[in-house]
This record gives C-alpha cells, sequence and structure tokens, in this order.
C-alpha cells in the first residue's frame, strides 16, 4: 500500500459508499482525511471510528460558501490540502425526462455538477500556492452513453468528466493531477435505489455482480502515485482488467 504520512486528504460524500470506504483506505495508508458530508451524525461516527487524524465537516457541497468553508476547516486542522477526492454524487430522482420534476433535476446537477466544480474551485488556489496536489473525481459510464431515466446523472456525470479535463488543463502546469475514476457498478445505497426503481438495465443486475465499494477505493489510492500519471486529465475505468491488476484488485 502506498504510504502517505503527512499528507492530508479532503473526501466529500464521505459517509458512506465509496467515500467511507476511501476515508478508511487513505487514513491506513496513513493520511489524515477531512470527512465531508451532508450527513452529520454518519461522518461524525465514521471520523470517531478512525480516530484523531480524521475530521467530520458537515457540509452541502450543493453551496459553494459551505465548500469553501470546509476547505478552510480542513487547513485549520491539518494545515494543508493534498487530495481533493470529488465523490459526493445523488441518483434520484430516477425519472424518465418527459416526465422529471424540474426541481429534482436541478439539485441533481447542483450536486453531481456543481459540487464538483466547488470542490476545485475552493481546493485549487490552495494546492497551486503550495506547489500542487491531487484532484480526483468520481465518474461513470454514464458519463459516456445515455441511459434511460437517468438524464440527469448522465449529463452532470459527463459534465464533471469535462471538469476534470478543464482542471488539468488549467491546472497541471502548477502541479495539479486531475484524474477521473469511472468505477462502474458499485454496491452501494446508490445501487439499492437503481434496484429499487426498476427501470433500464441496470436495475435489473444481481447484487453479486456489483464490485464492493473498497475496490474503488484501493484506486483511488493508486491513482495517488506517480503510476497513474499516464491518465492526467483523462479518466481510468475499473472496467478495464489491466487497472485491476495494477491496483492488485485480481
Amino acid at each position: 500500500m502506498q504510504n502517505l504520512d503527512g499528507k492530508v486528504v479532503m473526501i466529500t460524500g464521505a459517509s458512506r459508499g465509496i467515500g467511507a470506504a476511501a476515508a478508511r483506505t487513505f487514513a491506513d495508508a496513513g493520511a489524515k482525511v477531512a470527512l465531508v458530508a451532508r450527513s452529520e451524525d454518519a461522518v461524525a461516527d465514521l471520523a470517531g471510528e478512525i480516530g484523531p487524524q480524521a475530521i467530520a465537516i458537515p457540509c452541502d457541497v450543493s453551496r459553494f460558501w459551505e465548500v469553501e468553508a470546509a476547505v478552510n476547516a480542513c487547513l485549520d486542522a491539518f494545515g494543508r490540502l493534498d487530495v481533493l477526492i470529488g465523490n459526493a454524487g445523488v441518483i434520484e430522482p430516477i425519472s424518465l425526462l418527459a416526465e422529471a420534476d424540474p426541481e429534482g433535476w436541478g439539485h441533481a446537477i447542483d450536486i453531481n455538477l456543481k459540487g464538483v466544480f466547488y470542490g476545485m474551485r475552493a481546493a485549487m488556489p490552495v494546492m497551486m500556492k503550495a506547489g500542487g496536489g491531487t484532484i480526483l473525481t468520481i465518474s461513470s459510464g454514464a458519463a459516456h452513453g445515455p441511459v434511460e431515466a437517468w438524464s440527469h446523472y448522465c449529463a452532470s456525470k459527463a459534465g464533471a468528466a469535462m471538469l476534470t479535463r478543464c482542471a488539468d488543463k488549467e491546472g497541471r502546469e502548477a502541479g495539479i493531477r486531475a484524474i477521473g475514476l469511472s468505477p462502474g457498478t458499485v454496491a452501494t445505497q446508490m445501487q439499492r435505489e437503481i434496484k429499487a426503481s426498476g427501470v433500464n438495465p441496470v436495475s435489473k443486475l444481481d447484487w453479486s455482480d456489483h464490485i464492493p465499494p473498497d475496490w474503488p477505493a484501493q484506486t483511488l489510492l493508486w491513482m495517488c502515485s506517480p503510476e497513474a500519471d499516464a491518465w492526467l486529465g483523462d479518466e481510468i475505468s475499473l472496467r478495464d482488467e489491466d487497472i485491476r491488476k495494477r491496483v492488485g484488485l485480481t
């Protein structure tokens, strides 16, 4: 496992699923972790489980001032920010485009797309001033192809993938490493919500078809190493068997 002693990692959507698994994985690798989520009790419990190298920061990523305050809280606690993992995301409300609730559709964009931008906007100046940092964004196959009843999710993930490319374009010379991770289907609460919808082929998948959350968590840790530099500004897919071998997941 890569050693991240002395490094500070901020994870959005850290209360469950991939975010919680990443929190444990990065802490095990020696990093200090700032755990950001709307679920105040859940993220506080996780920080308590991890110990003094973790802090819980209640935050709604759909509001820039809260994200900026979260970055400042991380700096106050740990004095630096080396890695930002933009993981927070929602799949609800699953709905056909012609029937979608505009308010719910827009709120998903606020979290899945604006939340990624807000994280980059708050973190990049800090990282650039320090000489560099790593920004990892959770992407999806939905960023590259339409999925029935997921117009909000597909559109927001496509936008987030482009934001990652923009962060690389504008930040690489200043030491910013920006990479996306497309994990495939993961055994998390989001998949339970997808299953309950009964809409599109993804909802028909068996639970055993999904990978465990610690696989993307371990991949995110690997992506902080120079071994992942070939993917700067691009996206890494956990559907790729070669990637799984490189990370040690097979």
